[in-house]
């Protein structure tokens, strides 16, 4: 079983006014520093168990790629330490490691080689290795002529090769085409079961909430937020959305969840309920039950445009269907402040047993990304049952009708 302990991570580099500066530093020692120091990581800390799954996420720049870099010793920290145990495997960028010249066959020797494997142990699995990787006689042309999907199949392919104890894996997953990013995704889910302690890099917001236990959530070299998660997704796209004059905070839900909270105030929810065609409210609903939900919107300024949108989140946090006001063809324009508006959205919950949840937003044209006035994660929890349905699986009730000819 393999762990993950970084203490006190910290990464800069060295900036001079120019090359002139770097020579003296050079020759002539004992002189103060002609440097300056640019810190791209400062005092990151956090452990990673046997057999957990952890995600790493933020936006570009935030120092997701340097922290592994330093975590698998390809560059070295210039503080704190890094521990691990166990069989380490990792597939950080696209094709490290491989030679143009030599075919995907050699370079899966090298590969293979690098992460602690015999020529004899290779020998041995390169018939699986092959066969994962699906790229047919392309195994033996050298890999200058690989597309980078060819590159990926390859080396995550010999990165898996033997269930590591420790897995690490950057964007390099995301070059892939869909098919073989699930067949990725399912050796991992598989190895995750066995026993395998994983850290991610990922943009994909399902991939972080469907397979990890945990997310760290990294901002300008620093370690943000770290959780559950649903809530560092949320905290992340409320990141990503707050500008000049917006606010992201979180506050604690009756269940214990985090709720996040962001916008510029300019409206604001004011209450928000599911209710039955009886105009009785509701937090029990059956499969496919026709049910209403009315949501009041104060607005408190004067507003150009006002859009309302929902989107409805299985327990994992994914989304399950999203709509709002903009693409119903019902935004509202100049709106005054002061002004309490109330909605009424009508649909069929044709869901899948279990416990969902629902966001709100009030912002401009399609997307909250543009103006955000308020967006509330986990601003209702509601269930869904099966009273009257036939038993089904799945997430969504399509109830199919059946011909059978014999």
């Amino acid at each position: 079983m393999g762990t993950i302990t970084v203490t006190n991570l910290g990464k800069a580099y060295k900036q001079y006014p120019n090359r002139w500066a770097r020579l003296a530093e050079w020759l002539i020692p004992g002189h103060k520093p002609r440097h300056t120091l640019k810190w791209v990581m400062q005092d990151v800390s956090f452990t990673v168990q046997p057999g957990e799954a952890v995600g790493i996420i933020g936006i570009n720049g935030a120092g997701k790629s340097t922290l592994l870099k330093m975590i698998t010793g390809t560059t070295q920290p210039t503080t704190g330490t890094v521990s691990i145990t166990g069989r380490v495997a990792a597939l950080l960028e696209l094709g490290m490691g491989f030679h143009p010249d030599f075919t995907g066959r050699q370079n899966a020797f090298m590969a293979g080689q690098l992460l602690g494997y015999t020529v004899e142990d290779i020998a041995r699995l390169m018939p699986d290795i092959e066969a994962f990787a699906e790229i047919g006689d392309y195994i033996d042309q050298p890999v200058r002529v690989y597309s980078s999907g060819m590159q990926m199949r390859l080396a995550f392919s010999v990165a898996t090769a033997r269930r590591p104890d420790v897995l690490i894996v950057d964007e390099a997953l995301s070059v892939g085409d869909a098919y073989f990013q699930h067949k990725c995704f399912d050796r991992i889910r598989d190895y995750r079961g066995s026993g395998t302690t994983l850290l991610i890099v990922s943009h994909d917001k399902g991939a972080i909430q469907g397979i990890c236990d945990r997310a760290i959530l990294l901002d300008s070299g620093k370690l943000a937020m770290q959780g559950a998660p649903e809530a560092v997704m949320d905290y992340y796209n409320a990141m990503l959305a707050a500008k000049e004059n917006n606010s992201v905070r979180q506050q604690e839900t009756q269940g214990g969840k985090l709720q996040t909270i962001s916008g510029t105030g300019e409206a604001t929810v004011e209450s928000l309920a599911l209710f039955n065609d009886k105009s009785e409210q509701i937090e029990v609903l059956n499969v496919g039950q026709i049910v209403h939900l009315r949501v009041k919107v104060k607005t408190l300024s004067d507003l150009p445009e006002l859009v309302l949108g929902y989107v409805i989140k299985d327990r994992l946090g994914q989304p399950i269907f999203g709509t709002n006001t903009y693409h119903l063809k019902r935004a509202l324009t100049n709106v005054p402040g002061d002004k309490s508006i109330s909605f009424n959205f009508k649909f069929n919950a044709n869901l899948g047993c279990g416990t969902y949840s629902l966001a709100v937003a009030l912002h401009t044209t399609g997307t909250h990304i543009a103006k955000n006035y308020e967006w509330r994660d986990l601003a209702l929890i509601f269930n869904i049952v099966s009273l009257d349905q036939s038993e089904f699986v799945g997430s969504a009730w399509l109830p199919p009708t059946l011909t059978v000819n014999q």
